[in-house]
């Protein structure tokens, strides 16, 4: 891992590939094509357009609020000090199950073309993963561009509470709580220890936002729609994708009481049950109001998060939540700062960040974006995953371009359903060459895998 107070040198060349392990898996699938509210004539979305008006890219703007530094230190000072990604890694208490342990139900939510060569389903025993749901992911890939954080390979998940009964389960200092989550949309991340292809282990860390001057904290509420590791800092969706909520990786704590509650308490701090905290130390928020996703596309409403490494600087990327009935939303990005002070943050004029791109396309509703220029190519292909309303129906991984679109094609009808089953937001680890998603239905929840490579070919 380098130092992250510099400037980190880019690389040329090929990205390497990491032996991949595991075989593909042949799967069917009943699909249908795409709803016509989401295609133009021809069945695609077509091209993308560029926003190129500064009233079009105004309304992206974002605006800068940094916690107070004293703020953070006197509530990392009172919780013991930080514990860091490495001391999370080391408690590791569920361990993930191989494609060939998972169920067949997980396995039919994997995509039919192309097919996965890594995947992964989460503990079955793990009473956290109950009436919640996975939302998000970002990997040491991204974080830094030798693919690792200090020894490990790190894949950070982001799940949400889906609010209803849960059962309690037996309390203990760890992740199982005396009593369950109890209002919706808490977030947490699972931190997945990757380094050993065959022996994924993971253990969550709760959310939390700094208050009273650090003397406290409250829980983050968030449907985790997005998230980014870049360098120290993680980027996610903020409640209702009304802006973002940066944390420090550096900054992660250790609760020393275990109860149901939330922040400070008698005998210290308690986090749910969670043993560990994550303090958001910021936020980026749009100044132009409150957003929204019935189609008024005056102020967004986010949806998903990536990385693009491929662009100079490195750039956040991202794309609006809409609901069903609209038939074109935006996707856009904004860059990284290069500056040694303001390392993971956002390039900032005087405390607001601009998009330095913006196009619109129909493929609306995006359950994930992904932007990035092969090597010697001039134009962006930019990823977008589109969920159907069909809670059985596989989803379309299209890939558009300013000249078109492309998918890939599947069963005897030429379905482009042909990607994951409610798959959620995408990460592409530039190291091995792969693109990271997850899964979120219900009884279908996989981790997985696919080298961008194999997603191109398979491209109409």
């Amino acid at each position: 891992m380098k130092h992250r107070g510099r400037h980190r040198r880019r690389r040329r060349g090929q990205a390497l590939r990491a032996t991949l392990a595991g075989t593909a898996l042949a799967l069917t699938a009943t699909a249908t094509l795409i709803s016509t509210s989401q295609a133009t004539g021809s069945g695609t979305p077509g091209a993308l357009t560029p926003l190129t008006s500064t009233a079009a890219t105004g309304e992206l703007r974002l605006h800068e609020s940094l916690v107070a530094r004293g703020t953070l230190d006197t509530l990392t000072k009172g919780m013991g000090g930080n514990v860091g990604v490495d001391g999370v890694l080391a408690s590791t208490d569920h361990s993930m199950r191989d494609r060939t342990d998972c169920t067949a139900d997980e396995r039919a939510a994997l995509p039919v073309e192309p097919t996965a060569t890594r995947a992964y389903c989460w503990d079955s025993g793990d009473a956290r993963t109950r009436q919640w749901q996975p939302r998000s992911v970002t990997t040491s890939g991204d974080a830094d561009d030798d693919g690792r954080w200090g020894a490990h390979r790190v894949i950070l998940a982001g799940w949400t509470h889906d609010d209803g009964p849960a059962a309690a389960t037996p309390a203990h200092h760890g992740d199982q709580a005396a009593t369950p989550a109890r209002d919706d949309g808490l977030a947490r991340v699972a931190f997945v220890d990757a380094t050993d292809p065959h022996a994924l282990k993971y253990r969550w860390v709760l959310l939390v936002t700094p208050r009273d001057g650090g003397k406290n904290f409250t829980a983050v509420h968030s449907g985790l729609g997005g998230m980014v590791w870049y360098q120290d800092k993680l980027i996610v969706t903020a409640a209702q994708g009304a802006g973002l909520l940066v944390f420090d990786l550096h900054r992660i704590l250790e609760a020393d009481v275990n109860s149901g509650a939330v922040g400070r308490v008698s005998g210290g701090y308690s986090a749910d049950g969670y043993q560990y905290v994550l303090p958001a130390i910021g936020s980026y928020d749009v100044p132009g109001g409150t957003c929204s996703t019935a189609g008024d596309k005056a102020v967004p409403c986010f949806g998903s998060l990536s990385l693009d490494r491929t662009t100079a600087p490195d750039s956040l990327v991202a794309t609006e939540s809409s609901t069903s009935g609209t038939d074109r939303s935006r996707v856009w990005r904004y860059s990284y700062s290069t500056a040694a002070h303001r390392t993971g943050l956002l390039a900032d004029s005087q405390g607001y960040v601009d998009a330095v791109e913006a196009y619109e396309t129909k493929a609306a509703g995006a359950s994930g974006v992904l932007s990035h220029t092969p090597s010697g190519g001039r134009e962006a292909q930019w990823y977008l995953g589109h969920t159907p309303d069909s809670r059985t129906q596989h989803a379309t991984l299209w890939r558009q371009t300013g000249s078109g679109a492309g998918a890939a094609t599947c069963t005897a009808d030429q379905s482009h359903a042909c990607w994951g089953l409610h798959t959620a937001s995408l990460s592409y680890w530039q190291e091995t060459g792969e693109l990271w998603t997850l899964t979120g239905a219900a009884t279908e929840r996989m981790l997985y895998a696919v080298p961008l490579s194999s997603v191109d070919h398979s491209l109409d």
